[in-house]
């Protein structure tokens, strides 16, 4: 799995070179006794640090697996001795606690995160002495989490970096509506809300413009909602162009940070629960996956999650496969579909593939749903009838359309007039939503979340005749007739 890697310059104190994966800045790093290593997880939007200083490193916001962070620690011959959390995370699993049983070192977390792992309270004026020059101090920043924290880290004295978590993000925040509550859910939003505009004005606004910023993610990342796509920023930039810190108003910046706000994929709440109680090994999870023999097929009803292509998917699946293919956003969308108590079986093209498809899926927590994984490359399973774009007028309303973009993305841009607007992500419980007089065409913009959508839909309905439009769905967006209607 490809992950890119960014250097920070140490004299300037930017974003000096993006590294193909492997490589590392080496001695120079050592002219100023310190070096930041940022490391990226383009799927799942995430970023990750290295803090290195006198042989010495504290990682924060590691991802599930931890490997890389072992390899930069053996090129540069030091020794990763903590682990910050700044929150339970609710869009990937972290590694934390492997970490710390691998190599003894100690987890930072916020004492009201009540974790279940061994852990150092780092709460609010807490600091970490990583060399005679740098220190790391936590700050209390709640308001994407009741349990924020953000680590400063400081050399000689001066603030240099803030790793800022979900709480601020580039050209955002941190959306407050991600922490499962049992009743009062408006309310606890809200307070949330109240805490980030605190957050914001009296936190980050405090710190230097020169101060770097270095958010956990980046532009695709569901934990916000306006996230400029950039690996890093500085406090001054965020207070020219970051709308949150433009919103003196309290009751405003409330009312601005609850609004359109996109939805919570399935899996965020499992994953806050498992990232508090502390996810099992990479490598243990992953090789636990049982591995079948390509002609194995599952149980009548049994869920399959088919990662193949879609124009191979469609030639030939299992009955009740789901397509979600394997790619950027494969473990948001197998979250987002697949509930985290829904066991199911993992389908690839090749064996390799397959290998992919159970890391991928293990980033999130849900190896442990996996029933079964194998190869699937029969020719003579259950096929999509080809849809003919030619002989296609939406004018004739002879199909009914789902278009399973997001309410936003519909409102927008409409494509077709007369679609039923039923998102990706509530398929499964809106299936009585959809008429069966006529057959089913399924659009999205691109064809991803098209292929997902009408083989949910045709594993659901079988009875039904369901097309999926794909990426012919770009002619009609800009060009059609019904293009922009609501």
């Amino acid at each position: 799995m490809k992950r890119r890697r960014f250097i920070v310059d140490i004299a300037g104190l930017g974003v000096l070179s993006l590294l193909a994966p492997g490589r590392v800045l080496g001695k120079t790093n050592t002219v100023k006794g310190w070096h930041i290593e940022q490391f990226k997880d383009k799927g799942l939007a995430h970023f990750s640090y290295a803090l290195l200083a006198d042989k010495k490193i504290i990682l924060v916001d590691p991802e599930r697996d931890p490997q890389q962070y072992y390899d930069f620690a053996k090129l540069n011959n030091a020794e990763i001795i903590g682990v910050i959390e700044t929150h339970p995370h609710a869009d990937f699993t972290s590694s934390h606690l492997e970490i710390h049983h691998s190599r003894k070192a100690v987890i930072y977390a916020s004492s009201l995160s009540k974790p279940s792992y061994p852990y150092s309270k780092f709460d609010e004026g807490s600091t970490i002495k990583l060399s005679d020059q740098v220190t790391i101090r936590s700050l209390y920043t709640p308001g994407h989490a009741p349990d924020h924290i953000a680590a400063v880290f400081q050399v000689d004295g001066k603030d240099v970096a803030v790793f800022s978590g979900d709480a601020l993000l580039i050209g955002d925040v941190g959306r407050p509506d991600l922490r499962d509550y049992a009743k009062d859910v408006h309310a606890q939003r809200k307070k949330l809300a109240g805490m980030m505009y605190h957050t914001v004005h009296e936190k980050f606004a405090k710190l230097a413009d020169d101060v770097i910023v270095y958010p956990t993610h980046g532009a695709g990342s569901l934990c916000g909602k306006a996230i400029r796509d950039a690996n890093s920023s500085t406090i001054g930039e965020e207070k020219k162009s970051n709308y949150a810190f433009q919103i003196r108003n309290e009751a405003e910046f409330i009312q601005t940070l609850l609004s359109d706000l996109p939805f919570i994929p399935k899996y965020f709440p499992y994953d806050v629960g498992l990232n508090v109680k502390g996810a099992p090994a990479f490598q243990q999870g992953i090789t636990g996956v049982k591995k079948l023999q390509k002609d194995f097929r599952p149980a009548v009803g049994s869920l399959i999650v088919d990662g193949r292509p879609a124009a191979v998917f469609k030639r030939s699946f299992i009955k009740n496969a789901v397509n979600i293919q394997e790619g950027g956003k494969f473990e948001t969308w197998l979250g987002s579909v697949i509930a985290p108590d829904q066991p199911f079986y993992l389908v690839a093209a090749t064996e390799s593939g397959l290998t992919q498809l159970i890391q991928k899926t293990a980033k999130i927590g849900y190896e442990l749903n996996i029933s079964g994984a194998f190869v699937y490359d029969d020719l003579n399973g259950e096929h999509f009838n080809e849809f003919n774009t030619s002989n296609f007028d939406p004018g004739k309303n002879e199909y009914t359309i789902i278009d399973v973009r997001s309410p936003k993305e519909v409102k927008e841009e409409g494509i077709f007039k007369d679609a039923i607007n039923i998102p990706l992500q509530d398929l499964s419980k809106r299936i009585s939503d959809i008429p069966n007089g006529k057959p089913i065409l399924v659009n999205c913009a691109s064809g991803y979340r098209s292929a997902a959508g009408s083989s949910l839909i045709k594993a659901l309905l079988p009875d039904l005749e369901v097309y999926d439009l794909g990426a012919a769905v770009t002619a009609y967006e800009k060009n059609s007739p019904q293009g922009n209607q609501h």
